[in-house]
């Protein structure tokens, strides 16, 4: 019989622009998102560490992330 004893999962995001609407109004839309993603690790107690948030040239931004896999114990992975 086996167990998971520690799990996490990495994840590289990107938040695209909208094509479709100014430049300015993408990027402010782009920054809500993140904080509505945000937002919704805290709100499901998803334990997460943000390894790396790249803003690109475009206004574009990526995010490197390790969070937690369901709910599986992190251990020492967030450290």
């Amino acid at each position: 019989m086996k167990r998971i004893k520690e799990a996490c999962i990495c994840q590289t995001l990107h938040f695209m622009l909208k094509e479709d609407v100014g430049h300015d109004y993408a990027v402010k839309v782009v920054k809500e998102e993140i904080a509505k993603y945000k937002a919704s690790l805290e709100k499901s107690r998803t334990k997460y560490k943000i390894l790396e948030e790249t803003e690109q040239p475009d206004g574009s931004v990526i995010i490197k992330i390790k969070k937690q896999y369901n709910t599986a114990p992190v251990g020492s992975y967030l450290d």
